[in-house]
């Protein structure tokens, strides 16, 4: 009998819906190939919804999300709304309550996508962001004091406690080992890299540091390192072959994979998971909603297509995630530009190349 896996579609606002179309017309491509079902159910969540309504993401919804194997997101953004009502309204809100404690990031420049690196192609950057996803800056703890005087003081507070960094680690170092250099056959070590800023956050990453070395003593196999964010930042443009696999905190991660996209050829293409790997996680394209290229059809969906591989490689149909893969790969030398209106294809055109491919 075959597998079902129930998945909630959140197609969001903006070029949202069109890139997921496309995404679930290549999931469905490679569930009729590989021999398991998709059920979707939509919700309504974004911006066009809080406007019409006035809600962002109610618990009654937050419960029956939780009974899905995962979440597929497009895009959630408005003008029209004050900034951090949708972040926290809804995003931070799933990626907390379903304790979506990984953002998990790989950085992949596929074939014929133009790299801004001179000399840097698909072999020089392939690595993954491991980026941990629950605690730090975002997690909003601080406040205003004398708000609006000469002696206004704001306060936004750093907090790990030793349980939140030891998880992300220890998942960092099961990935490092089944994804990394040496797993794949192309070098000589798995590695795992700490990013951090340890001669200045001293008391922050005294824990990170020492946790590191605590888990890594139970990873022979896998080689570790420690960088400087400011000091990545240089390497990811400099050298990024020197990555394997990534590990940082919250807010040094939602910079370096920004940093680590336009390397991999920009949002078109930048996929990414929200991951609890005990629970529900969410996958989506990294880019926001572009709204101006709404309903033109000249979007690029790749990045969407791509989060819809992760999907599945993390619901166990690893053959069908790498056949997505396989897809892009053989369609991206085709593309004229990862940019829209510039691809040489139309949005419904690259879905029907890839989904073609991936049926066989």
């Amino acid at each position: 009998m075959s597998k079902t896996y129930k998945i909630a579609v959140i197609p969001g606002d903006g070029t949202g819906p069109e890139v997921i179309g496309e995404g679930c017309k290549v999931l469905d491509a490679a569930a009729k190939r590989f021999g398991f079902k998709l059920e979707t159910v939509s919700y309504d969540l974004g911006g066009t919804r809080y406007l019409r309504t006035g809600e962002t993401l109610t618990d009654a919804t937050l419960d029956e999300l939780r009974g899905f194997d995962a979440i597929y997101l497009g895009a959630i953004g408005h003008t029209d709304i004050k900034p951090g009502i949708l972040e926290k309204g809804v995003l931070l809100k799933l990626r907390f309550e379903l304790d979506q404690y990984i953002n998990l990031r790989p950085v992949k420049l596929y074939p014929g996508v133009e790299c801004p690196l001179k000399g840097k192609g698909p072999k020089e950057i392939d690595y993954c962001v491991i980026r941990e996803n629950s605690g730090g800056l975002y997690t909003g703890i601080g406040g205003l004091s004398r708000q609006g005087t000469r002696d206004e003081v704001a306060v936004q507070q750093m907090m790990y406690t030793y349980d939140q960094v030891a998880r992300c680690l220890r998942y960092a170092f099961d990935y490092a080992r089944k994804y990394g250099r040496k797993a794949r056959g192309i070098g000589e070590h798995n590695t795992l890299a700490l990013v951090g800023k340890s001669n200045v956050l001293t008391y922050m990453y005294e824990l990170w540091n020492r946790v590191f070395a605590e888990i890594g003593a139970e990873y022979p196999d896998v080689k570790r390192e420690y960088y400087h964010v400011d000091a990545t930042c240089l390497y990811m443009v400099a050298c990024p072959e020197m990555f394997d696999v990534v590990v940082t905190e919250n807010m040094f991660g939602d910079i370096i994979t920004d940093l680590a996209a336009i390397t991999q050829g920009g949002l078109g293409v930048a996929a990414g998971g929200n991951i609890n790997p005990q629970g529900v996680s969410m996958f989506e394209p990294i880019g926001g909603t572009a709204p101006m290229w709404t309903g033109k059809n000249a979007i690029n969906p790749i990045a969407a297509i791509g989060a819809g591989a992760m999907m599945l490689t993390a619901l166990g149909e690893e053959a069908a995630g790498l056949a997505i893969e396989a897809a892009i790969a053989q369609t991206t030398p085709a593309m004229k530009s990862q940019m829209a209106n510039q691809m040489g294809f139309t949005t419904t055109q690259l879905g029907d190349r890839i989904a073609s491919l991936v049926a066989g």
